[in-house]
């Protein structure tokens, strides 16, 4: 029982993994299966890994690369930094790359004893609610939408592409450092937003400022919308997250992001934005306080042949603590293929 417990967890964990480099250059379909022992634990952004050592079918020693999700996603789910440590005995079942290299995506591991973690994200005592758009938000695991392949199969379904977009996607190799997360350059929005099934969103208003900053645990992401009238300045003047203007329509805040700077992959397909990229997102409190509905609209005529629409409902969630643990640069590149 203990063990199907844990396997629970694992699963958990690692459909998560998606929502970072994507799962191209590994077998998601094949399992791999070994016992070993842990060489080393690293605990940091934007994937944990776990180094194991064992032998090969000739006896060889090798040692295994074995990728898991997120701080903020394992530690929620009863992870914890010494959770292992070297010298742990365990038995590893994961997806392997194509290739042959001795790296995976983790499926399950099961220490020498058992370890007991815990399998879902707590939810508060008392359902809370909010009074404005202000606090931290995480969208309904259970009511957003989910495609096989995850963050890269929304993006794949969800996208039309003009010919020039099918090309760049064609010519992109994500397990080379042309991925702009070999180097901790995140995905400016929507990707965050997408994303919010695994990491916090947290809305801070200052009036005084007319401005609301807008975070996401996703790769540090913080936006400034600046709610004093202004519009965006010049088309050459572009940025990494974009430049953010809002109103308020009634209740509804609406922010209109413009002047992207290039990004090679925004949506972890291979399919890059220029300058011509343009999203809207509405911010709605609706259910007495409860949730937050959430839409966007993204056009880009230069990759996009038409625009893309989604909506979804962010919960509220003042029992949450935001995981800003900065990106490293040694994670981030392990899954480029030398």
């Amino acid at each position: 029982m203990r063990t199907t417990a844990l396997f629970i967890v694992i699963l958990v964990v690692t459909r998560s993994v998606s929502a970072h480099h994507s799962d191209a250059g590994i077998d998601m379909e094949g399992v791999v299966a070994f016992q070993g022992t842990v060489t080393e634990f690293h605990w940091r952004n934007p994937h944990v890994y776990v180094l194991v050592e064992t032998t090969d079918a000739n006896g060889e020693p090798v040692e295994w690369d074995v990728q898991m999700g997120p701080v903020n996603v394992i530690a929620r789910r009863g992870w914890t930094a010494d959770a292992l440590v070297p010298g742990d005995e365990v038995t590893v079942r994961g997806h392997p790359a194509r290739n042959g290299r001795p790296y995976a995506i983790l499926e399950s591991i099961e220490k020498e004893g058992g370890l007991l973690l815990g399998t879902a994200i707590a939810a508060p005592a008392v359902p809370s609610s909010a009074s404005s758009l202000a606090g931290r938000w995480m969208a309904d695991r259970s009511a957003t939408f989910n495609y096989p392949g995850g963050f890269d199969g929304f993006f794949h379904a969800q996208l039309v592409l003009t010919d020039t977009g099918r090309a760049a996607q064609a010519a992109y190799d994500p397990l080379s450092g042309n991925n702009p997360e070999s180097t901790c350059v995140g995905r400016p929005t929507p990707a965050s937003l997408v994303s919010s099934s695994l990491y916090l969103t947290e809305i801070e208003i200052d009036d005084a400022l007319e401005t609301i900053m807008l975070r996401s645990e996703y790769f540090d992401e913080e936006r400034t919308v600046y709610m004093d009238g202004r519009t965006h300045p010049e088309s050459g003047e572009r940025f990494v997250t974009g430049h953010s203007i809002g109103s308020w329509e009634g209740g509804t805040l609406v922010v209109d992001t413009g002047n992207f700077a290039d990004h090679r992959s925004p949506y972890q397909i291979g399919v890059p934005s220029g300058g011509q990229k343009h999203v809207v997102e509405t911010y709605r409190l609706a259910d007495d306080g409860r949730i937050i509905e959430l839409t966007f609209i993204l056009e880009d005529p230069e990759y996009l042949a038409e625009p893309m629409t989604h909506a979804r409902n962010l919960k509220y969630s003042p029992h949450l603590e935001m995981f800003l643990g900065g990106c490293d640069e040694q994670a981030t590149s392990r899954f480029v293929e030398p």
